[in-house]
């Protein structure tokens, strides 16, 4: 079973690498270096998450349909390839949009458009995968295991990153993105290796499981009240964690005049204290149920957002860093409890349909984030000509949302969502059977 596990991990982080470049390095070259619009920049890196709610479909279909006896790693590939495309593509939006607008957008749609595509194929599939060999009772630990090496990943990427493009130049720029993409590569097809059971009798012709539409799929999990408030939840949650993602490193570049090279750096430093929270969460998650876990990472995240906007207005670095180091902490935490949170929230023989619904959330939440993130900034900096409080009501915003999910937190009951599922279940299949 640790080798499964690693070998997931493999795969977990090879996808997550593709996404740290363009998320740490490459939005703040657009925003801060070459002054393209935070929303547009915004708009163009949330390009990928339109194609969300194809992860339902996908999922769904996986759970009904084998290729030569597999059912997730075809996918996890596909998705693995369009990744390492769609990052080795995106520095030439940078280039291009500052030169001519509507060749860049072209570019930018290919490019964001082929990494998404790539992330919704990839990810639903390995986290059912995850869930499938690793079983109810030791989801806790696979889940662990992932995340600790993904944010291995991110913090070795950040680094590796930071030193090619230091100094700055577009074709060091260039040259980190396609390193990235070849690491990725090599250590998604590792992971790949004999992963996956092979199933021996595929008939896909005749399988009895009831086939969904996608309207019905969704419906599956919007009339179960607490699939309904966990998604409201989870996807509050996310907005605030991951919509900062497209902002911190231009904040800092303009609040405290960051290098290229220093602003890179605040990805690993973020990724030391998530891993540290993960180290400690997995102590933890033996002493203390999962929903309080989830409380006090978020509670860790609303004090880093608060300690951020203040470092801005005070133009304190430090403050700067200790608030990012709570963000890291509280990020970890929240990450580990809430993925177990979601994994538990499944129904056996729809595993696919609910944790594409809950990678659904995942990206729906980084659409919203970022764009409303670029947007209020790029709003408050032309209204007042500051920007630095244009960051600060963004982060702001971002801490009351936070405050919100605490409250939302209390009323989600993993068992009553698994006996309203269940319910759901049999009377949608006696409907669609004809017997009621």
């Amino acid at each position: 079973m640790l080798r499964k596990r690693i070998q997931l991990s493999l795969v977990h982080m090879a996808v997550t690498m593709t996404l740290v470049p363009i998320n740490s390095t490459l939005n703040r070259v657009m925003i801060k270096e070459l002054a393209i619009s935070a929303t547009l920049v915004a708009i163009m890196a949330s390009l990928p998450y339109l194609l969300s709610p194809i992860q339902v479909y996908i999922g769904a279909h996986s759970d009904r349909h084998h290729y030569f006896g597999l059912r997730r790693t075809p996918y996890i590939l596909s998705g693995l390839i369009l990744c390492v495309a769609g990052v080795s593509l995106s520095p030439l939006v940078a280039f291009v949009l500052a030169e001519n607008f509507w060749s860049g957008i072209l570019v930018g749609i290919l490019a964001f458009g082929a990494w998404g595509m790539g992330y919704n194929l990839a990810a639903v599939s390995y986290l059912s995968l995850a869930s499938e060999i690793s079983g109810k009772t030791s989801r806790g630990r696979t889940i662990a295991v992932m995340w600790f090496m993904m944010i291995l990943g991110i913090i070795f990427t950040a680094t590796a990153v930071a030193r090619i493009v230091d100094p700055y130049t577009p074709q060091a720029l260039k040259t980190s993105f396609q390193w990235v993409g070849g690491a990725a590569l090599i250590l998604g097809l590792i992971g790949l290796l004999w992963l996956e059971p092979r199933e021996t009798i595929v008939d896909t012709d005749t399988d009895t499981e009831t086939r969904f539409t996608w309207l019905q799929m969704i419906q599956a999990v919007m009339n179960n009240p607490q699939a309904r408030r966990f998604f409201c939840y989870l996807i509050l949650l996310l907005v605030a964690i991951l919509g900062q993602d497209i902002l911190l490193e231009p904040f800092a570049g303009e609040a405290f005049e960051m290098s290229v090279t220093e602003t890179t750096r605040i990805t690993s430093i973020w990724g030391i204290y998530v891993l540290l929270a993960l180290l400690l969460t997995g102590w933890l998650e033996t002493r203390l149920d999962k929903r309080t876990l989830a409380a006090w990472g978020g509670r860790a995240v609303l004090a880093g957002f608060a300690m951020i906007t203040v470092s801005g207005f005070a133009l304190r670095s430090d403050i700067f860093y200790a608030g990012l180091i709570l963000l890291g902490l509280g990020t970890g935490v929240a990450t580990v409890s809430n993925l177990s949170l979601m994994l538990d929230m499944t129904v056996e023989g729809q595993v696919g349909l609910y944790i594409g619904a809950w990678g659904m959330a995942n990206a729906i939440s980084r659409l919203i984030g970022s764009i409303l993130g670029g947007a209020v900034r790029d709003m408050i900096r032309l209204a007042t000509g500051d920007s630095i409080l244009g960051y600060g009501v963004v982060f702001t915003s971002m801490g009351v949302m936070v405050l919100i999910t605490l409250i939302l937190l209390r009323q989600i009951d993993v068992n009553a969502f698994r006996k309203q599922a269940e319910d759901i279940s049999v009377i949608e299949r006696a409907a669609l059977s004809g017997d009621a």
